[in-house]
């Protein structure tokens, strides 16, 4: 159906009328040309606006809805097959472990899908927003993954930081799994004030990501080129990372080690409460 303007004194209200409709009914692609500086025009801006927002949104469920599937199908094949040669026999106690390792696989991935859907809708109950004490938050998680906890001297002050404390938890526990699922030695977690904000740079001794890969590893489910499928990409952690850092006004990188040995840094700036 066409929305009807004959009594509408203005085109441009008209044309603003056809397109949000036709938003409505599903063409999510549609937009109004933003001319002059009335009434009118203002709508048109948040209209647009608007529409981007959720055409983006809409797209981005879609992607992540595609890529879970898919990372989903993989240990659920694994238990399937597990099952299926275990029948008529006692399962081993290797058989037993390697069940539950995928069902806990399963189990994160599920809570971290949960959660990447949350932060991409930018829902407001994700916790309450209290200062944290990044020192300390710091200091247990490097102790669950045996990583070393580097304060910078002129930081002894307490680092604290306005945020939801599980998220900036699970944003320091994802970058400390991830140098340890890939480094060859020692991980570090430094942190440091630089002026408002501060900085948590995680280090590793891993293989390093390419220049040309430090973005596009923080795409959901991104895989760095030659690894294998078993081996697991990176999943949600580092695109819930992104998220996170993005929820508290913050930003993250990859970057090479300063040091010039071989491995990665991440890079989490966040402004201090």
């Amino acid at each position: 159906s066409t929305t009807r303007c004959d009594r509408s004194p203005s085109p441009k209200r008209c044309t603003l009328q056809r397109s949000v409709q036709r938003f409505g009914e599903g063409d999510l692609s549609q937009r109004v040309v933003e001319q002059g500086h009335d009434e009118v025009a203002a709508l048109a801006r948040q209209f647009n606006a608007s529409a981007a927002r959720i055409e983006k949104l809409v797209k981005s469920h879609k992607s992540l809805l595609a890529n879970a599937s898919h990372e989903l199908r993989s240990p659920l094949t694994r238990i399937r097959m597990g099952l299926e040669l275990m029948q008529g026999s006692t399962p081993s106690p290797a058989f037993r472990e390697e069940i539950l390792r995928n069902i806990a696989e399963l189990d994160q991935l599920v809570d971290e899908i949960l959660l990447a859907s949350r932060l991409d809708a930018r829902e407001a109950d994700v916790g309450t927003v209290e200062p944290v004490d990044l020192v300390g938050l710091a200091a247990e998680e490097c102790a669950r993954v045996d990583a070393e906890l580097q304060v910078q001297e002129s930081s002894t002050d307490a680092l604290d930081v306005s945020g939801v404390s599980k998220l900036l938890r699970r944003a320091l526990r994802n970058l400390l799994e991830n140098a340890r699922r890939y480094s060859q030695g020692d991980i570090t977690l430094a942190l440091e004030r630089h002026g408002p904000n501060v900085q948590v740079r995680v280090c590793d001794h891993g293989p390093g990501v390419p220049p040309e890969q430090r973005e596009r590893i923080f795409e959901p489910f991104y895989r760095l080129p030659g690894a294998s499928e078993r081996a697991g990409g990176v999943g949600l952690g580092l695109a819930l990372v992104r998220s996170i850092a993005e929820r508290h006004n913050g930003t993250v990188r990859c970057e090479a080690r300063p040091d010039g040995q071989a491995g990665a840094c991440f890079v989490l700036t966040l402004p201090l409460a």
